[in-house]
């Protein structure tokens, strides 16, 4: 007799003897035993995982002496002549040559005739979906009313591609890939029956070659007692598919998390020099980190993970070295990699790009961490109630001329007031200040209500440089008060018009932003219909002409509550081509795309 090939040669007989597929298998044997035989099915699932093996297994339970059952005996005639492909009942087709409408009409014919000499005609069509549109039309009427002695087994590897009238009119069974802990123990099963010594490591690289598939295993198992005879290690299945021992994934992971770049580099360098398989050393790579993370998520439950006891003390060893937020950044930046794997230029270069990125991310730190520290931190400055520094007088503040810095230090010293700098500016604690755009001076911060008028001027600078728009119907705003952790922005009756173009969530959140980061806290915005101060005209025409002043002389301005409101100028209306010349109105034309209708002051 000639050899036949492991596959063929333990190829499952009975239900019992499918592996990983007992969800399938379980719901076909109840059907046969409670009478309830549907006229199609349908098996899906990738390839070696036991679509085709089941429906012979279910056609011979339908078939056999006596049946429909699931005992038949070994050397029941009709179970043996499917077994062997010669039941004249039992039809198997191949869509991929049969799968013409010419085809699908004799087959229309064919299932008229009664069986032969079994109970049931049964065609079995595998890789269904490689029947054309006009087939599977063809196909429609028969499969949803077939004669009563007439079964339809179909079997793909892509059930998208079949018609969803065929996949409503059959019951579906999705199969799933073998979990790689039972393909090893039915390795086994046949290297014993065999008469070959395999060691465990050796199966566990099968099993991790074949990703899931059992067939890929067994021809595997066959080519490697082809190759080595009867004694197999697991340097031979490295050697034969390109694999990389499990010893040295983990020690790559491990240069990984300890930050070892360079160690990590060299250890790459190795096995790509050894002609080991990258794209499947990235991709096991990054199941160690998935079974890592999942490790310390389910608290060293293996359940979830299938893994030997020798891997299993590999990832409670590794868990230890990272963090759950550490092991997420760096799988993002290994599924990133193993995405670009297939389509680069040179791979060598773009693993060792990807486990420096990986490196990285390591170390990295999220901005949500870095808002909850400084957050933090702030709590922590209030509770402790750290005394503030007085509020510098604005008579300090005033530049002093370079002619005289001398004389301006010494007087200094006899009032009592802080140092200036060595080139007669400002004071050293308010240099300091005016040089730090995030925030304002203490003492400004901590006196807002009294200095509100310097504190606005800060917030229309720090708004105007994000949105100089907004910076424009600012001016024409006053402050009106800051209480209960409420800024009120007045307008005056004169702009009452411009409240509806400013109040909205977008301007109200930012100039928010600018007053947290002017270290006002969290106060909100209010905006209201308010008459401005006597002075205010005055000062909106001078901030109008001058808008870039610096911080530390629009703090030093001084208010005068006795100086009379000037009169309301009145200015001719704008002429229309300068206004449409302005570079900000171009944008605004140039983004909304319209037009410049009229013009009014």
């Amino acid at each position: 007799m000639s050899y036949q090939v492991i596959a063929r040669k333990y190829r499952p007989q009975r239900f019992a003897d499918v592996v990983g597929q007992e969800h399938v298998t379980q719901t076909l044997s109840n059907a046969i035993q409670q009478s309830r035989i549907a006229h199609a099915y349908l098996f899906v699932g990738p390839r070696g995982t036991g679509k085709t093996t089941i429906a012979r297994i279910f056609a011979k339970c339908l078939n056999c002496t006596g049946g429909p059952k699931l005992d038949f005996a070994d050397d029941d005639p009709r179970a043996q002549e499917i077994t062997e492909g010669r039941a004249l009942d039992v039809l198997e087709i191949d869509g991929a040559s049969n799968r013409g409408i010419e085809e699908i009409r004799d087959l229309r014919q064919a299932v008229k005739y009664a069986p032969a000499t079994s109970r049931f005609k049964i065609y079995i069509i595998d890789e269904v979906h490689m029947l054309t549109k006009e087939a599977f039309n063809a196909l429609l009427k028969t499969l949803e009313e077939p004669p009563e002695h007439v079964k339809f087994m179909f079997a793909t590897t892509e059930p998208e591609k079949v018609l969803p009238t065929i996949l409503s009119r059959c019951q579906r069974f999705d199969l799933r890939r073998i979990p790689s802990a039972l393909i090893v123990r039915h390795l086994a099963g046949i290297a014993a029956l065999e008469k070959v010594q395999i060691d465990e490591a050796a199966l566990h690289a099968i099993a991790r070659g074949s990703e899931g598939c059992m067939r890929d295993a067994e021809s595997t198992l066959d080519q490697l007692i082809s190759f080595c005879g009867n004694q197999i290690v697991e340097a031979d299945v490295l050697s034969m598919f390109g694999l990389t021992a499990r010893s040295q994934v983990f020690a790559l992971a491990r240069h990984l998390l300890e930050g070892q770049i360079e160690t990590a580099l060299r250890e790459l360098n190795d096995l790509a020099k050894n002609g080991k398989d990258l794209g499947r050393l990235l991709t096991e790579l990054l199941n160690h980190f998935r079974n890592l993370l999942i490790y310390q998520v389910s608290r060293g439950d293996l359940r979830l993970l299938e893994v030997s006891d020798s891997e299993a003390s590999t990832l409670a060893e590794q868990s230890a070295l990272a963090s759950q937020e550490t092991l997420t950044r760096v799988m993002e930046v290994l599924a990133e990699g193993e995405g670009r794997f297939r389509d680069a230029a040179s791979k060598k270069i773009l693993l060792e790009i990807t486990l420096l990125k990986a490196i990285q991310a390591r170390q990295a730190v999220s901005v949500e961490s870095i808002l909850n520290k400084l957050r933090q931190l702030r709590e922590e400055s209030a509770a402790s109630g750290v005394a503030q520094p007085a509020p510098i007088p604005a008579s300090v503040l005033a530049p002093v001329p370079a002619s005289a810095p001398a004389a301006s230090a010494e007087a200094d010293a006899k009032a009592g007031l802080p140092q200036r700098s060595a080139a007669g500016g400002l004071p050293k604690t308010a240099l300091l200040t005016a040089e730090a755009p995030a925030g304002m001076a203490p003492a400004l911060a901590a006196n807002a209500q009294e200095n509100l008028e310097a504190v606005w001027q800060q917030v229309v600078e720090a708004v105007g440089r994000a949105s100089p728009f907004a910076r424009t119907y600012l001016l024409e705003a006053h402050p009106v008060s800051l209480a209960k952790n409420v800024f009120t922005i007045g307008f005056d009756p004169e702009f009452a018009d411009h409240l509806g173009l400013v109040d909205n969530p977008k301007n109200r959140n930012l100039i928010q932003t600018k007053l947290r980061e002017l270290g006002l806290g969290d106060a909100q915005v209010k905006f209201i219909e308010a008459e401005a101060p006597a002075n205010r005209a005055a000062r909106v025409a001078t901030d109008a002409a001058a808008p870039a002043s610096s911080g530390a002389n629009a703090q030093a301005k001084a208010v005068s509550p006795t100086e009379p409101k000037p009169e309301k100028a009145t200015s001719a209306p704008p002429n229309k081509d300068d206004f449409k010349n302005d570079p900000l109105i171009k944008k605004a034309l140039e983004i909304f795309k319209g037009q410049i209708v009229e013009v009014r002051s």
